[in-house]
């Protein structure tokens, strides 16, 4: 997998995007462990191998549209992919994923809504650190404990705020942001 790109790591973020899909098909699905241990890991490379040139930390919302996995009553192709590689059908992935799910995968942030006019909820965040130092990161836990969450640079704002704000063709709505376990 290639868990540095150019301008700084993306593995914690692809991690833990991995895992909450993977968690749909181990739940919900007739799935072994071994097939979602290689479809993770398939799904790792894959993602790791789109993004490498589409990972700005400096900048994080620069990319974000391409770095979106949606399903929309059309299955994400990249998630297709991981799939395929462990034999399920897209019936199959429709049957064991959310119909409506938009997972963003951005530098210090990973966060998903089920849903089109769901809540936006965070999987994982993490506060930049000067340059050339690992990111300050948290995932949250099972107990809903996050230990010490490192809140995001105040003058950043967030591309799913951003989307809240700036991108809803329906009414607006009050959205409460909260956090879930990982």
């Amino acid at each position: 997998m290639h868990t540095l790109c150019a301008r700084g790591t993306m593995k914690p973020e692809i991690n833990a995007a991995v895992g909450f899909l993977s968690r749909f098909l181990r739940v919900k699905g007739h799935v072994n462990d071994r097939q979602v241990q290689t479809f993770s890991q398939s799904l790792q490379d894959i993602l790791a191998e789109q993004y490498k040139h589409h990972w700005f930390p400096d900048r994080p919302c620069k990319g974000s549209g391409y770095r979106c996995i949606r399903i929309n009553h059309k299955m994400d192709p990249l998630v297709w992919q991981a799939g395929q590689r462990i034999g399920l059908t897209i019936q199959q992935l429709y049957l064991l994923l959310p119909s409506e799910l938009t997972l963003w995968v951005d530098p210090f942030e990973v966060s998903y809504r089920i849903g089109e006019d769901g809540s936006i909820c965070v999987l994982y965040e993490s506060q930049p650190g000067p340059v050339g130092m690992p990111a300050a990161a948290t995932a949250n836990s099972p107990s809903g404990n996050s230990g010490s969450v490192s809140p995001m640079v105040d003058s950043h704002i967030s591309c799913k705020e951003e989307l809240m704000v700036l991108g809803r063709t329906s009414p607006s709505k009050a959205y409460n942001m909260m956090t879930v376990s990982s």
